[in-house]
């Protein structure tokens, strides 16, 4: 591979700006072939239209594609016409890394209203004169690209980042925000700390083996003296009083509000009982709240931590693999509405993360089934050696054994706290973390919250978008294949409920991923390497029809 970056799409997709910028960041060449015509001809580009025509625009930009794309190491954004060519198409597939960048036409009428430049659009209605340039390029582009990138959001960091961690292996000097493969550790050690860095949000997690006797990492953890431990009345048998030692010891006062244990909890009503909770007993801006359990305590007193007073300080101490690998880290907080999962909620990160594994050893099989979900999920977006060992090692995780849960936690908190890193917000790259996700979501809010564990929604939801990154060419069916067998292996359902088209297609459309009323789905192009984007309804309902039973 020579290194090059070839970049097509419609005018007004961006492909000008974003590639100047990642040639800086790849520290490569950029050249636009519009510009590069217009150099070598002295003329604009809407003269070269008008007194040649456009097929002697075609040729001259076929010359210049052809010339430039046995170069090495550059970004080359194309004109949006140039796929029109086999031979132009023929020189960008075999000699780069084609990424195709695509916005809505709303968007693109947005960014051209008022540039003269484009003289396509001179026509009396640019919009219908958009739409048929879509229908007649966008399978030309489909054919080309190795990347799609949705440039809709207006971060440019954030578009860069999602770039650069889509390129496949070999095809750019990825920079440094390339992840370290995977590596196990020959000697586990009995404590790890890992940064989450945000600045002034930076925060750490500990992860190891009895944590919750440690009153000096508590005491350091927590700045003030007032806590209040948020938990449910499952996991409050087992750890409330010994946190609640750890605590005093640390010379902290505490006091305890006990939920309903579920999914089903996660509501606002659970949410008011924190608030009446915390205004009864006059809790002011220094007492820390601290999250004892699962995915459902963390989000719930998270978002009460970011709400009441309008921010007090807040610990997260996960109890279940699930929100030890995932759920804990990151700051993304909220509840459930009727209407849809999570869509109510804010970023707020949490002082620290402590993670002891040995809370582990109590939990359920269904439960450590759903948290392997979320340390797949890993493997599969990011690091394809990590996937390889839960492969192997999947007997020793589903038998709790302590040396390879530890690995499993410490690989997964390091993935998802880069990821977090670079898009704290979810402004782009951070939405690859949602891999199976958006079949999940909708598993979880067509039957009822807490039918299905969220972790038993979310694997079934990878084996759907493995199908279906298959279906569109994205994934040997090979690989499709060991996702499927991996998720089952782990004691993850992977035949997903019938719902019917109707309910599935209702559920899916209500997603903060979602955009100009298309769902954006996460699929993998190939295993280890994520892709935002939409699919035609038609793949959509194929994956539906297999992956509930209804065809082989």
């Amino acid at each position: 591979m020579n290194g090059n970056i070839f970049l097509v799409g419609l005018m007004g997709t961006g492909k000008t700006t974003i590639g100047r910028a990642l040639a800086r960041k790849l520290n490569k060449r950029f050249i636009d072939t519009d510009h590069e015509i217009e150099a070598r001809t002295g003329a604009s580009i809407p003269v070269i239209f008008e007194i040649e025509g456009e097929a002697s625009f075609r040729r001259r930009e076929a010359e210049i594609i052809r010339e430039l794309s046995a170069e090495h190491d550059i970004v080359l954004a194309t004109g949006g016409g140039a796929i029109l060519l086999p031979e132009n198409r023929a020189y960008l597939k075999s000699r780069g890394t084609v990424i195709y960048l695509r916005a809505s036409i709303n968007q693109i009428l947005q960014r051209t209203s008022r540039d003269q430049s484009r003289p396509l659009l001179q026509t009396a209605d640019p919009r219908k004169k958009l739409e048929e340039l879509s229908r007649e390029r966008e399978p030309y582009y489909r054919e080309v690209a190795d990347v799609v990138i949705e440039t809709g959001r207006p971060n440019l960091h954030f578009l860069l980042h999602s770039i650069i961690n889509q390129l496949p292996p070999g095809s750019a000097a990825l920079a440094a925000t390339t992840y370290t493969p995977f590596t196990a550790m020959a000697d586990t050690p009995s404590f790890i700390t890992l940064p989450v860095s945000l600045g002034e949000r930076s925060y750490p997690i500990s992860i190891g083996h009895g944590l919750l006797d440690d009153r000096e990492l508590f005491a350091a953890s927590i700045a003030g003296t007032r806590t209040v431990i948020v938990t449910n009345d499952l996991v409050a048998p087992l750890y409330l009083e010994r946190l609640t030692a750890t605590l005093t010891a640390a010379g902290k006062q505490v006091s305890a509000i006990v939920l309903p244990d579920g999914e089903e909890y996660k509501n606002w009503s659970s949410l008011m009982i924190i608030f009446d909770r915390l205004l009864a007993d006059k809790c002011d801006r220094k007492t820390t709240l601290i999250a004892l359990g699962g995915g459902v305590i963390g989000d719930l007193t998270g978002y009460a931590a970011a709400s009441y007073m309008r921010g007090v300080p807040f610990v997260q101490v996960p109890t279940t693999l699930l929100a030890q690998v995932d759920s804990s880290v990151g700051g993304k907080t909220g509840i459930n509405h009727p209407l849809g999962k999570n869509m109510i909620g804010a970023f707020y990160q949490p002082q620290a993360v402590i993670a002891d594994t040995a809370t582990l050893q109590t939990l359920p099989a269904r439960e450590l089934a759903a948290g392997l979900a979320e340390v797949i999920k890993h493997g599969a977006i990011i690091d394809a050696p990590f996937f390889d060992w839960i492969e192997a090692h999947i007997d020793q995780l589903n038998a709790k054994d302590p040396a390879a849960l530890a690995q499993a936690i410490r690989r997964s908190c390091e993935i998802k706290a880069e990821v977090v890193r670079q898009d704290e917000r979810e402004g782009g790259l951070r939405a690859v973390l949602n891999f199976g996700h958006t079949f999940g979501h909708a598993i979880e809010s067509g039957l009822g919250y807490g039918v299905w564990l969220h972790g038993e929604a979310v694997g079934c939801g990878m084996v759907m978008a493995a199908d279906m990154s298959h279906r569109l060419g994205y994934l040997s069916e090979a690989s499709s294949l060991r996702v499927r067998t991996l998720v089952a292996a782990a004691g993850l359902p992977v035949t997903a409920p019938d719902l019917g088209a109707t309910t599935w297609l209702e559920w899916m459309r209500v997603d903060k991923k979602n955009e100009d009323g298309k769902i954006k789905f996460i699929l993998i192009k190939p295993l280890g390497t994520p892709l935002i984007t939409d699919v035609p309804q038609e793949v959509l309902l194929a994956t539906l029809a297999h992956c509930t039973g209804k065809t082989p």
